[in-house]
């Protein structure tokens, strides 16, 4: 019987060890040849069972059994100890690998070159800095701190603990830096915000002759969208195509994010349609360039694009396209896209509820926001509070908008910068000078909160419109830093809106000097002078704007139908039914002037006969997109229009009687707040 068994052990020792480097199909093989191997007798064979860890943690990742395995070894080597600990590293469990690694230590084993680098990533990823500087004392006593691969995991683990100048020392020790020791020192830099550096470092990388992988240079082209060098991103994508990784979507999709996010859609598009393939990730990079960088129609034809293709969205495309809605006021096409995912989806993650919330609210439907937002089924944090009380405020529900605040404050939640722009918009909305200014000093004095220049921005815009323009002037004359074209230009507005030319003279020398060649500047001094019947002064204005050749930044208006965005700029003859919209428009104007309205020719800004300024007032966008909204719906529904741009008085008089004619709930989204004109009023205050 002992004759017979040993001369089938060896036989059956080759045969496991053929199965073993030949792998298995599925777990339950593995499983049938770890039992064979307990009955062959070999189960304690710890280079069968190294074989065996290997297979259950890399290509089965399944830890538990592999513990299983390891704990039935009776007299376990270093061998098995550095399978175990790095098998649950690349399985992330990093508490275990540590386990394991004080357990080797127990047993009288001393770390080796293989064990430090999967050690000091699981002290990296846990942020375990003393036992990682313990780790770093092993190295130096065993001598491994020259072993290129321990330095690299040594270098991570002090970048990611912040510890940058350490790191660099011992990258600058590597006597051989290979792609990973130079990757890991690069996005430590990034990691830590310095991405000028991270860029010098691969620059110097290259010059060492050095070959980065698609990894490397994807983390480089983020750091190049961070800072805004989009020269340096041309230069790698130069690179990449001469080394022949121009294809790779991993780098084409870093491309397009680079390009999108420096603001060069054109160059973003450009590699975009060069991609042989395309992944979730790369169309996501596109809608979300195109919407942040203030091109919606564009974000939502490469959405429906993507949808032809039957790409399913993520959460990042579909943020960009409900970005995008927000902007057009495309509420059809939010509601559409968003039933392309699960509700749930929207409600248990706080960014795509966020966007959902922010969608409805600026589409006029605040209701479905406040219902979202009830809804939410994760712990709404701070960004998820912070949308729902700009929402209202932007509605003018200025006290809903308080009581919001009020609801933070006892849910221990502390606000920040954005939490009081929503407060300050709210209070510009309701002219709430006093509250404006309890919320702006308890920025400081309650919350220890640095007031930003937005912040500044929005009471200097308070002010102004309540005509406290010195006031304004004096705050603006204070604050810590230098004012902006933003603030300078709420200046400029109040003073427009109480006819002040004189100091409306003083802040448009600040903004030329802060933007000489913006023309919405001019403009609005002309307008300014125009309304005040200088002429002479407005057309000098022009004059200098045509010697410059600049152009008036054109009002654009937008109105959904059928889930169809239609366009309008002013005087606009290009849709298909323009002559029906301008005879819609003839009648609506001869309805109202028998109720008593007179078109407001103040705000044409041409030296022309009342007969020619009534005209280019009956035209503006907001007027054509509105005409084409009573021909294209039914009577008593709800019409909604967006504008880039502020509306001016004459159309907020003829929008409100409109509503009252139609008895039409008419929505209006203007650069500056709703509209809600119905039967005659507007939610916003007649403030002309």
């Amino acid at each position: 019987m002992n004759t017979t068994f040993s001369a089938a052990a060896p036989k059956a020792l080759i045969e496991l060890k053929t199965a073993l480097f030949n792998g298995f199909q599925s777990f339950n093989q593995l499983k049938h040849i770890h039992a064979r191997l307990i009955r062959a007798g070999f189960d304690q064979n710890n280079y069968l069972l190294n074989l065996l860890l290997k297979f259950t943690l890399n290509n089965f990742n399944n830890p538990n059994y592999a513990k299983l395995v390891f704990n039935q070894a009776q007299e376990p080597n270093i061998f098995l100890y550095n399978t175990m600990i790095r098998g649950l590293v690349s399985n992330n469990c990093f508490h275990q690998s540590i386990e394991f690694f004080h357990g080797m230590r127990n047993e009288g084993f001393l770390p080796n070159n293989f064990t430090f680098p999967f050690l000091l990533k699981s002290c990296t990823r846990l942020s375990d800095f003393e036992l990682g500087v313990k780790a770093h004392g092993l190295v130096v006593k065993g001598g491994f701190d020259y072993d290129v691969f321990v330095k690299t995991g040594l270098v991570c683990f002090y970048a990611r603990c912040g510890f940058l100048d350490d790191a660099h020392q011992m990258f600058d020790d590597i006597p051989e830096k290979n792609v990973v020791s130079w990757t890991a020192i690069i996005t430590g830099y990034i990691d830590f915000g310095k991405f000028k550096e991270a860029i010098d470092l691969f620059r110097r990388s290259l010059e060492m002759g050095l070959s980065p992988d698609s990894f490397t240079l994807v983390r480089v082209l983020s750091a190049c969208s961070r800072v805004g060098d989009v020269s340096a991103g041309e230069w790698i994508h130069g690179y990449a195509v001469e080394m022949g990784i121009g294809r790779n979507v991993f780098v084409n999709t870093g491309l397009v994010d680079m390009y999108a996010k420096c603001g060069e859609m054109a160059k973003a598009r450009e590699v975009f349609d060069e991609m042989v393939e395309k992944d979730v990730v790369s169309w996501s990079a596109m809608i979300q360039g195109y919407a942040v960088n203030g091109l919606p129609k564009e974000a939502l034809e490469v959405f429906y694009t993507m949808q032809r293709e039957n790409v399913r969205p993520d959460c990042y495309s579909m943020v960009g396209v409900l970005s995008a809605c927000s902007r057009l006021g495309a509420l059809e096409v939010g509601e559409w896209a968003s039933k392309l995912m699960d509700m749930n989806e929207f409600l248990s993650n706080a960014v795509l509820g966020t966007a959902l919330i922010d969608m409805y609210a600026k589409c006029g439907r605040m209701v479905s926001a406040w219902e979202i937002f009830k809804q939410m089924l994760v712990k709404k944090d701070r960004v998820i509070w912070n949308a729902v009380l700009s929402g209202l405020a932007m509605h003018g529900y200025v006290k809903s908008a308080f009581c919001c605040f009020s609801q933070v404050e006892k849910l221990g939640i502390k606000p920040n910068g954005n939490t009081f722009i929503g407060l300050l918009c709210a209070c510009t909305h309701a002219g709430l000078v006093d509250e404006g200014r309890k919320y702006f000093q308890s920025m400081t004095h309650l919350y220890s909160l640095e007031p930003s220049i937005e912040h500044y921005g929005c009471m200097v815009d308070l002010l102004g419109r309540a005509g406290l323009l010195d006031e304004a002037h004096s705050l603006i004359e204070s604050m810590p830093m230098k004012a902006n074209a933003v603030v300078w230009g709420a200046l400029l507005s109040g003073c427009r809106l109480h006819r002040d030319t004189k100091l409306a003279e003083h802040v448009l020398k600040q903004l030329i000097e802060l933007e000489p060649w913006n023309s919405g500047n001019y403009v609005h001094l002309s307008n300014i002078y125009a309304s005040n019947n200088k002429w002479d002064d407005s057309e000098k204005i022009r004059s200098s704007m045509n010697e410059r050749r600049m152009q008036k930044i054109p009002a654009y208006s937008w109105i959904e139908i059928d889930g169809i965005v239609h366009e309008f700029l002013v005087g606009d003859t290009y849709h298909p039914i323009s002559d029906n919209i301008y005879v819609k428009l003839g009648e609506l104007s001869k309805e109202l002037r028998e109720v008593g309205y007179v078109p407001r020719t103040e705000y044409v800004l041409f030296d022309i006969e009342e007969e020619e300024k009534e005209h280019f007032v009956g035209c503006h966008s907001e007027k054509l997109a509105l005409a084409y909204g009573l021909l294209s719906t039914k009577p008593g529904d709800g019409i909604r229009i967006i504008k880039n741009l502020r509306i001016c008085g004459d159309c907020h008089t003829f929008f409100k009687l409109v509503s009252m004619i139609t008895g039409r709930e008419i929505i209006l989204r203007d650069n500056n707040r709703f509209h809600c004109f119905l039967e005659g009023s507007c939610s916003c205050g007649d403030y002309w």
